[in-house]
C-alpha cells in the first residue's frame, strides 16, 4: 500500500458517483433553507505515481446535498469531466475545449450565478457548467477574454452592484486581467495588469473603490513542471500589495515582509485614504509541495495610501486556513471570520501508522474582530472538517445572525455529516447533521448556492 498521506484517511480519493435521496436527519435543518451546500476538490482517477501523487493534483469532483423544507433531498457527488475525465470513464466527451492543453478538470471551487453552476479553477484553465444535478454540461466562456484569460476560482461576487470580479493570472504569463462581469456573466471590462516574473497571483480583494493584489516571491516555475506543482520561492524577489481603482488605472505597490497569501478573509475602506486587509498569511520560504509544513496566520495589513505605508500585525497565531465571512459585508467593515484549523506536518508515527501527516483538523475557528477573541467548535477525534461557509438566517438582525455549513468526517459511522452550525451559538451543539451515504473527501472551496429548480436564479 502507498504509504503517501495524501491517498490516505480523509484525503483518499472516493471512486463511485453516488446518489442518495430523502437523507437522515439528526436535529433539525432551518426550515427556510432553500439551495444546494456544494463543495469542489481533487478526487484523481488512474494515478501514475502513488509515490510523487500531490493532493492538489487530480480531476475535480463536486459534492452537493440539496435542501428545501427542513429536509435534505439528495447527496450526488460528480466528477467534472473533462475531456481526458470522459475518456477514462468510457464516456462521450463533453464539448469542445478553446486549448485541449488546458482543457484540465476544474477541482478548486464551484459557484452559482443566474441559475447556472460552475466548476472553477485558475491559471488560465477554463470553467466548466454543470447541470442542477451536477452533471457536466461541458467547458464554457464565463468571463472568457480574447488574450485567452476567464473567470477562476477566487472570482468575488458583490452583492451591491451585482458584478462578478475575476483576477484572472495564466502560467508563464507575466501580466494578469481583472475581468468585471455583470449579474449574468457577461463581460463588462477588462483591465490588463503587468507583473513581470509570474507571481503566483491565487488570490485577491475588493473594497467599495478599490480591488487589492498580492505579489509575491512564489512565481512559475517551469522547471518545476514535472513535480505537478509548478512553483517556487524566489528569494530575490520582494513581496508587495498592489492597490488599484475598480474602474482600472494603474496600481499603486506597497513592500511588504515576504510571504505568500493564502487566501483572503476582507478588505474594506477604513477612511478615504486607509484600507484594511486582513489575509491568511504563509511564512517565508514555502514550498507548495509541502503546505502542511507551514504555519499559515490570520495577519492584518493597514494601507496608508497617502503616506505611502503598510501597517503589518497578527490578528491570531493559531494555524489556520480557508477564511470565509458573511458575504453580505465582503469589501465592507466587518466583524465576524470564520476559518478551518489545520494541523502540522507530523512524520508518521512508525508502520502501523498510516494517518495523513498532515491537512485539516477537527475544528472550526470564530473570529470576533472586534473584541480580538477566537472560539472553537471541536468534531471530535477524527472529525476532520474542511472550509466552513456562512449562510445568513432568513430575516437576520446581526452579521453573525446564521450559520456555518461544512463537510464533517464521523468516524462512528466511517461516512460524512453535513454540519449545521448557528454562528451565535458557534461552540454549541450543531442544528443538525445530515448523515450521508459515504466519506467525502478533505477538498478544497464550495458555496451555499441559493435557488429552487433548475433554472432559479441562484446567486452567487
Amino acid at each position: 500500500m502507498s504509504r503517501n498521506r495524501y491517498l490516505l484517511g480523509n484525503f483518499a480519493p472516493v471512486t463511485e458517483e453516488v446518489t442518495a435521496h430523502d437523507l437522515p436527519v439528526t436535529g433539525r435543518i432551518p426550515d427556510h433553507l432553500d439551495g444546494r451546500y456544494l463543495r469542489n476538490g481533487p478526487n484523481p482517477l488512474g494515478i501514475e505515481d502513488p509515490v510523487a501523487h500531490q493532493w492538489t493534483l487530480g480531476a475535480g469532483m463536486v459534492h452537493g446535498v440539496r435542501i428545501r423544507g427542513g429536509r435534505a433531498e439528495w447527496y450526488r457527488n460528480r466528477w467534472v469531466r473533462s475531456g481526458s475525465v470522459a475518456d477514462l470513464l468510457g464516456e462521450p466527451r463533453r464539448g469542445t475545449p478553446v486549448d485541449e492543453r488546458l482543457d484540465i478538470s476544474p477541482n478548486v471551487q464551484v459557484a452559482g450565478l443566474a441559475g447556472r453552476t460552475y466548476a472553477l479553477t485558475e491559471g488560465g484553465i477554463r470553467p466548466y457548467e454543470l447541470t442542477y444535478e451536477l452533471d457536466t454540461v461541458g467547458p464554457c466562456d464565463l468571463g472568457a477574454t480574447p488574450e485567452g484569460y476567464s473567470a477562476n476560482a477566487h472570482s468575488l461576487f458583490d452583492p451591491r452592484t451585482g458584478e462578478l470580479h475575476s483576477l484572472a493570472f495564466r502560467y508563464g504569463s507575466d501580466q494578469v486581467q481583472h475581468i468585471v462581469m455583470d449579474a449574468v456573466g457577461a463581460v463588462r471590462s477588462v483591465t490588463t495588469i503587468p507583473v513581470p516574473g509570474n507571481p503566483y497571483m491565487h488570490d485577491f480583494a475588493l473594497t467599495e473603490r478599490f480591488v487589492v493584489l498580492y505579489d509575491t516571491p512564489v512565481v512559475f516555475s517551469a522547471a518545476h513542471l514535472a513535480t505537478g506543482v509548478p512553483f517556487t520561492w524566489d528569494e530575490r524577489r520582494a513581496a508587495r500589495v498592489g492597490v488599484m481603482s475598480r474602474a482600472g488605472g494603474g496600481v499603486r505597490w506597497f513592500e511588504l515582509a515576504p510571504h505568500l497569501v493564502g487566501h483572503t478573509l476582507n478588505a474594506y475602506e477604513r477612511t478615504a485614504d486607509s484600507l484594511v486587509v486582513d489575509v491568511v498569511r504563509h511564512p517565508p520560504g514555502i514550498d507548495l509541495r509541502r503546505l502542511g509544513a507551514s504555519r499559515p496566520t490570520l495577519d492584518r495589513w493597514t494601507v496608508d495610501l497617502a503616506a505611502g505605508t503598510v501597517k503589518e500585525e497578527r490578528l491570531d497565531d493559531r494555524v489556520q486556513e480557508f477564511p470565509r465571512l458573511n458575504s453580505l459585508f465582503s469589501g465592507r467593515p466587518y466583524r465576524y471570520g470564520y476559518a478551518a484549523a489545520v494541523e502540522l506536518y507530523a512524520p508518521p508515527a512508525g508502520p502501523g501508522d498510516e494517518r495523513p501527516a498532515e491537512g485539516f483538523s477537527n475544528a472550526l475557528l470564530k473570529h470576533d474582530l472586534l473584541r480580538g477573541t477566537v472560539e472553537a467548535h471541536e468534531f471530535g477525534r477524527d472529525g476532520a472538517v474542511g472550509e466552513g461557509v456562512f449562510v445568513a438566517a432568513e430575516s437576520p438582525t446581526a452579521e453573525d445572525d446564521g450559520y456555518v455549513m461544512a463537510y464533517v468526517f464521523d468516524p462512528e459511522r466511517g461516512a460524512t455529516d453535513l454540519v449545521v452550525l448557528a454562528a451565535q451559538d458557534f461552540a454549541g451543539e450543531p442544528l443538525a447533521r445530515v448523515h450521508l451515504p459515504v466519506r467525502v473527501p478533505l477538498g478544497l472551496h464550495g458555496n451555499w448556492v441559493p435557488g429552487g429548480e433548475p433554472g432559479a436564479p441562484d446567486g452567487a
